[in-house]
């Protein structure tokens, strides 16, 4: 029987010895059976949590989250390095497990690069190789803080009710704890129906502040968006989006802090959403609000050194299992604004889009460090004509832009010299094909 197990997947300390042998990395993905670490993790014995957490608590080993999770009152929830969380299933099969850290909460998620902490399917955690995760099977991991938003601070976090889900505040420092080394997988969570606008993101970060550490984090075959951020303040380091269902990063209600070394890597054969017929699966989606207004705080995060990889192929064109399943490298609109410094976008049929008034590529942004790649289009909007000539180009292929392989789909990929966050390091996955 063929076994499935992870290229550049942890090396935990409980994972048992194999004989294996690397298949051709250029296979497609696709929801593949149990890995040899989920099944080793299976093992170990679950503890099942509920209700709120009121006091300082530690997770190890294996945890089940039954319902929705508030960390509160106080209490710092510790995670120790190689734990894996998962959702206990409702009575339709969707992991609706979510952890929130409140307001009032704090979390010390601190994995290792050997260790990370792993928020994954229930499905990969039943002790059977030949089950299969998909997308949906983990709630998501919500923040929450009291940093400056520009709604008011009694607005409630999308997809939760109540007052212990509000978000925002006037403190720009506030500190919610460390995600360091921690890897969200299969998550997101609709409360309605898909497309509602009422859905949980695999990481959702909303009014949180600069005091607050994010680093060396990964998101994979998330059902909504990886990364979706509700104002706040806070920083980032080293994140990674792959085969999102709906947009890698999203930004809005006034989030003003600074991003650093980022990939989005699409997979032409995941899922993605639509609206209208049409796709609406974005590298970056950028608004100041939901109605496009303007505010006196707006929508505007800096970014340096991002990478944004689409598909190889014109997802316009008749491809056989890709249709029209891609959007913008990056959408800024609706009154959004954006500082951009040493990025490079391909594989969109836009690269960068700026729509509507008041939205722009910020006039700070290092033109000449912005390398751009669309199908249709390479740009177009405020603030792009500073982009250099030689920089854009549009066509059936895209530019590798001094990047060795960098697309997933097409035969074994690699972002180097863009591997600014050691992407394909030992704290990633992307790849199932390890086989016996």
């Amino acid at each position: 029987m063929k076994k499935l197990t992870l290229i550049a997947a942890a090396a935990l300390s409980l994972t048992a010895c194999q004989n294996e042998s690397l298949a051709d990395s250029s296979s497609n993905f696709d929801m593949k059976s149990t890995s040899a670490e989920y099944i080793t993790a299976s093992s170990l014995p679950v503890t099942t949590v509920s209700g709120p957490i009121t006091t300082n608590t530690t997770w190890s080993g294996v945890i089940e989250i039954d319902g929705t999770v508030a960390v509160k009152n106080g209490a710092t929830l510790t995670i120790q390095p190689g734990t894996f969380i998962k959702a206990k299933p409702n009575a339709i099969g969707e992991g609706s497990g979510i952890l929130v850290v409140t307001k009032t909460g704090k979390i010390n998620a601190t994995g290792t690069e050997s260790q990370p902490i792993i928020f994954t399917s229930y499905r990969l955690l039943d002790g059977n190789e030949d089950t299969t995760a998909v997308p949906g099977d983990f709630g998501g991991v919500v923040i929450l803080g009291d940093a400056p938003t520009n709604v008011p601070t009694t607005t409630t976090v999308e997809g939760l009710t109540g007052s212990d889900y509000y978000f925002g505040g006037s403190n720009a420092a506030h500190n919610a704890g460390i995600l360091k080394y921690v890897r969200i997988e299969f998550a997101g969570y609709d409360f309605v129906g898909a497309n509602s606008g009422n859905e949980v993101n695999a990481l959702t970060l909303a009014g949180v502040g600069n005091g607050t550490s994010l680093d060396h984090i990964q998101v994979s075959y998330g059902q909504d968006d990886s990364f979706e951020f509700f104002g706040g303040t806070v920083n980032a380091t080293n994140l990674v989006s792959f085969a999102a269902e709906d947009d890698n990063f999203d930004f809005d209600n006034g989030y003003t802090g600074t991003i650093t070394c980022a990939l989005s890597l699409a997979d032409t054969n995941s899922s993605h959403t639509t609206s209208g017929g049409v796709s609406d699966t974005n590298g970056i989606e950028l608004d100041n609000n939901a109605s496009g207004s303007s505010t006196a705080l707006l929508t505007h995060p800096v970014i340096n050194n991002l990478t944004i990889v689409g598909p190889s192929t014109n997802v316009l064109s008749s491809v056989s299992g890709v249709g029209p399943a891609y959007e913008n490298g990056i959408h800024i609109r609706r009154n959004g604004r954006l500082t951009l410094n040493d990025a490079v976008i391909t594989g969109y049929p836009t690269g960068i889009r700026v729509e509507g008034t008041g939205s722009e590529l910020s006039s700070a942004s290092v033109y000449s460090s912005i390398k751009v790649h669309g199908f249709t289009t390479a740009v177009t909007g405020a603030g792009t004509s500073g982009i250099p000539a030689a920089n854009l180009m549009t066509g059936s292929s895209a530019a590798l832009f001094g990047m060795s392989q960098p697309f997933f789909n097409n035969g074994g990929w690699n972002v180097s010299p863009r591997n600014c966050g050691n992407f394909q390091g030992i704290w990633t996955k992307y790849d199932f094909s390890v086989i016996d």
